[in-house]
């Protein structure tokens, strides 16, 4: 004897007559009100609030709105008499860092003249084979004035930002650290004897980085418009609109907006560059003696001395 299956409970019923929940974004579309704001407006027509409670709700109402108008009156009170002492040192800030600007430039200036007289006193010293090597030397390491021909690029921020949704504005609008990096790296690959960004000259221990929204080159600011200038051969002109640094200067300048633009120029004066200030690295010899054996010390070298691991001076 075989059991009969259980029957559904939907069986036999009349498919149409099923009832679907509705879909929950369908509903919200045909209902986009709470049903509690309906339900608190029935209660309160049904029973509408006393005329005492009507009456005590509006002073409340009005010492409320008394009391933010008070506080905003307060923090607005609290900002403007801050204000004068905000302003008063940011003008102070300055006028200190305009005094120190003014400083550094005499300062900067006063020891080109010293250089100069110390090259004068050096050449009258030295034979004339010994300071022309000497000269040429300076030259070379950016630490003597030069004069010749060359190339000047010009690069400037945009005038304005253009507009996002015709695609033209992509990409920052302002020339970057590492545009003039890009720029003054390209004119040394296309054989530029000296470099100078905005008249600040350019050596072998040269940093250009940004500092903020500001460009710094060898820790001095530079603005816009950027000039860069190369004093080289000939050919450096049409070596350097060949690199990729001046394919990639000119597809953001139609991009961006920026203003690239290379010439020659004849005549062309760079100034020294400051001396640097250079640090040589030391031996460091262990005080521990010889054949002690105390834990930690370093074997000896090829030499015969122990030394320490690391030199205590640095590279510059």
């Amino acid at each position: 004897m075989t059991a009969t299956p259980p029957r559904d409970k939907d069986e036999g019923r009349d498919p149409s007559a099923r009832v679907y929940a509705p879909d929950f974004l369908t509903d919200l579309f045909r209902n986009p009100l709470d049903p509690g704001y309906a339900d608190a407006a029935a209660r309160r027509a049904a029973a509408p609030p006393s005329r005492m409670r009507r009456m005590l709700a509006r002073p409340v109402g009005v010492v409320v709105l008394l009391v933010i108008g008070f506080l905003f009156a307060v923090a607005y009170r609290e900002t403007m008499a801050e204000e004068p002492g905000r302003a008063k040192a940011r003008a102070g800030l300055i006028a200190e860092i305009k005094q120190r600007e003014a400083e550094t430039d005499r300062l900067t200036a006063r020891a080109d003249q010293l250089r100069e007289e110390v090259g004068r006193q050096r050449d009258a010293a030295l034979s004339g084979s010994q300071a022309s090597r000497l000269r040429n030397l300076e030259a070379g390491t950016g630490l003597g004035r030069v004069r010749g021909d060359g190339v000047v690029v010009r690069l400037a921020d945009a005038e304005s930002d253009r507009d996002a949704v015709t695609g033209a504005g992509a990409g920052p609008s302002r020339v970057l650290y590492s545009d003039l990096q890009k720029v003054a790296n390209a004119l040394w690959a296309a054989g530029a004897e000296a470099v100078a960004i905005n008249g600040q000259r350019l050596t072998a221990t040269s940093t250009i980085r940004s500092a903020g929204e500001a460009i710094l080159v060898d820790y001095r600011p530079v603005t816009s418009p950027y000039q860069v200038t190369a004093i080289g051969p000939g050919s450096m002109r049409d070596r350097f609109d060949d690199s990729r640094a001046a394919d990639l200067m000119r597809d953001v300048a139609r991009t961006t907006g920026l203003s690239f633009g290379v010439k020659n120029a004849d005549g062309l004066t760079l100034p020294a560059a400051p001396q640097p200030r250079l640090r040589y690295a030391e031996p460091s010899v262990s005080p521990s003696p010889s054949g002690s054996g105390v834990a930690g010390s370093t074997s000896p070298g090829p030499s015969g001395s122990g030394t320490s691991s690391s030199p205590s001076g640095g590279g510059r």
